[in-house]
């Protein structure tokens, strides 16, 4: 079954009901490999793609299985959809309602006319997105694997002197040498006093004997995305911080030993808050345990103390625990894994245990 196919299956679509989708995610995931621009139209019978010029023959090739519909000067996306609609007698449009704007809806709204009625999609191709399919976790694991390989190549490159900016270009080059089509993200390092900031810009900072250097990144593949962390020490780092690194090593081995399907996110999240304020770090853990992975970098469900969804087998999940303490460092430790009924398997394997340089 395809996934335009699942999703209409999901919704269960009347006949008169047709699927209009903007958010690039979802068209890529709906049409199985479309990248371009436009929106994508589905309906219990039809599959659509509406794009401009630029995009007419890339959408040919990448989604064989849709028609496709050229716009012009004359023919904007809306009176394209329009026509459309009218041939197939829809008076019901589920529309994203997370994604697209006001004034974009307003324009759907005057182009088709007001015969039609429109409602929230409710992030439904998102929902259907949580669980990957053996392909898509054939295609995760080729990602992972290329980030995880290189971490490794970029350890022997890492000095003093080196500048956060040059180390993430080492890291980032290293990717699409492996075989990387593009970044999953802007890849974070945080070297030294930086190491505070969960979401530090690399700068012109240079590497110093004894700094912790956090390094967050991931490779996308077909695709796909992953996402990884490691913060590694050059030089021996000072008592403090090395306890700092155990206590993050600790609390990402537990949840990740904790992860399986049916287990509740919150729990899962409190695990690693618990065993951290623990030892001594109130409050030096802020954000979430982790994401879902997949098309998007940051996907629901999370693991957060705001978050009670249970885990399903095929879900894609990071665990990145950190501590973070202002004028002195921060440590960050993050796998992505793939959840299976009885645990889980991580799909980024470069080594966790402190690596000194």
């Amino acid at each position: 079954m395809t996934a335009s196919e699942r999703l209409v299956e999901y919704l269960h679509l009347t006949v008169n009901t047709a699927v209009v989708v903007h958010d690039p995610a979802n068209m890529f995931y709906l049409t199985e490999g479309y990248r371009g621009e436009g929106l994508v139209y589905l309906t219990a019978e039809r599959r659509v793609i509406i794009t401009d010029f630029r995009y007419t023959e890339a959408a040919e090739k990448d989604a064989p299985g849709f028609e496709i519909v050229m716009t012009d000067k004359d023919h904007p996306a809306g009176k394209r959809l329009a026509e459309i609609c009218q041939q197939d007698e829809i008076n019901e449009i589920r529309f994203e309602s997370n994604y697209i704007s006001v004034d974009e809806l307003e324009r759907m709204r005057t182009a088709v006319g007001e015969e039609v009625s429109f409602v929230p999609l409710k992030k439904a191709p998102q929902l259907l997105r949580q669980i990957k399919t053996p392909a898509e976790i054939v295609t995760m694991r080729k990602a992972g694997a290329i980030t995880s390989e290189a971490f490794e190549a970029v350890l022997g490159k890492i000095r003093v002197g080196m500048t956060e900016l040059e180390l993430r270009l080492e890291l980032e080059s290293a990717m699409y040498r492996l075989g990387a089509e593009a970044l999953a993200f802007h890849t974070i390092i945080a070297s030294g006093v930086n190491g505070s900031l969960p979401h530090a810009v690399p700068g012109a900072r240079k590497l110093q004997k004894g700094d912790m250097i956090t390094m967050d990144f991931g490779a996308k593949v077909g695709g796909y995305c992953s996402d990884m962390t490691r913060t590694v020490a050059l030089g021996e780092p000072s008592p403090e911080m090395r306890k700092v690194y155990n206590t993050v090593f600790r609390a990402q081995a537990m949840c990740e030993a904790a992860l399986a399907a049916g287990k509740n996110c919150f729990d899962i999240d409190k695990i690693a808050r618990d065993y951290i304020d623990s030892q001594g770090y109130v409050g030096r853990f802020g954000h979430g345990l982790g994401h879902c992975v997949g098309i998007d970098i940051h996907e629901d469900p999370r693991l957060s103390a705001s978050c009670h969804d249970v885990l399903k087998a095929g879900m894609v999940i990071t665990v990145e625990p950190g501590v973070y303490i202002p004028g002195l460092g921060g440590v960050r430790i993050e796998n992505t894994c793939l959840v299976k009924e009885n645990g889980s398997e991580p799909l980024t394997t470069a080594r966790k245990e402190l690596v000194v340089l």
